[in-house]
């Protein structure tokens, strides 16, 4: 195979990486719609099945050195910050705002998290933004503007709930790629990721008790629970990852924003979700930033 096929599929790999992703959200959306349940009741099942599954697949890998990051008192600290502070607060938010909007609108949202970042490295390295990081950084607030008003400066079309839901996923996505630092690198995603989701899945059960909600079980809601698990878990991770392996993070992080596409186009066809010019507007807007900002620190 030569090296023009390999990025070929390296390509694909990351896209559907993406797509999983956006799939996983539409499933939630399904389950909030028709099936009774609620962000709460979701993400602890999520993080519990999608943490035992990652772990399974570290030890299958690795067999007892999937147990390394525990040798490290201050790796553990880390790892439990990582996921109470990182993982939960990406996740729980994230669901929130697909309950009380819409898939699209909410994955949209949350790729605000990149301009979240960039002002925070702003503070960080006291300097203020480059005319391109102020282009993006403008262009992402006219996008949420456009989304939540539609122009209408004194009428929100998203709920207030949806709205701060959405901003808080965004702010939940910047920890979530912040708190981890070289973990990642050390010790690979199926520990990190495994035993994170896992602690953070065991704490939100306690604190929900979703065996008390009352869902309706069927294959649908089976079917849409595995989705949420297993296709927007392992499958999105271990394709995109891959695909990264060939390509490199840069193409990959392009890539990557078939998520939130692929959640608005998902949820168009699958779940008939109405939206209007002025929410496509909004969309394109934000994705533009994120392309932007790729972009400019590719070259910067």
């Amino acid at each position: 195979m030569n090296q023009g096929e390999r990025n070929r599929i390296g390509s694909l790999m990351t896209i559907a990486g993406g797509i999983c992703w956006g799939f996983s959200g539409c499933c939630g959306q399904y389950l909030f719609q028709g099936k009774g349940a609620t962000a709460a009741w979701l993400v602890a099942l999520r993080l519990l099945g999608a943490g035992v599954l990652l772990m399974a697949v570290g030890f299958i890998r690795s067999g007892k050195g999937n147990l390394k990051i525990f040798r490290s008192r201050r790796d553990v600290i880390h790892l439990v910050v990582f996921a109470l502070a990182g993982i939960l607060m990406a996740q729980y938010p994230y669901f929130a705002a697909i309950q009380y909007s819409n898939a699209g609108t909410a994955t949209v949202l949350q790729y605000m998290f990149p301009v979240f970042i960039l002002l925070i490295l702003c503070v960080q390295d006291r300097r203020l933004p480059s005319k391109v990081e102020a282009l993006a950084i403008v262009l992402c607030l006219a996008g949420t503007f456009i989304l939540g008003t539609h122009g209408n400066f004194r009428e929100l079309t998203l709920t207030p709930k949806a709205l701060f839901f959405g901003l808080l996923a965004a702010f939940g996505a910047v920890l979530y790629n912040m708190i981890p630092g070289d973990l990642m690198r050390r010790y690979g995603v199926c520990q990190v990721l495994g035993f994170g989701m896992l602690l953070a899945g065991v704490v939100m059960s306690a604190a929900v008790r979703p065996w008390s909600y009352e869902v309706i079980w069927d294959a649908g809601t089976v079917l849409a629970l595995m989705g949420v698990t297993v296709i927007g878990t392992a499958a999105a991770f271990g394709l995109y990852l891959a695909g990264v392996a060939i390509i490199g993070p840069f193409k990959g992080s392009l890539f990557a924003s078939m998520e939130p596409v692929s959640a608005v186009i998902i949820s168009f066809f699958w779940l008939k979700t109405a939206f209007t010019p002025m929410d496509i507007l909004g969309f394109l807007m934000i994705l533009g930033t994120v392309l932007l900002l790729t972009v400019y620190q590719s070259r910067t």
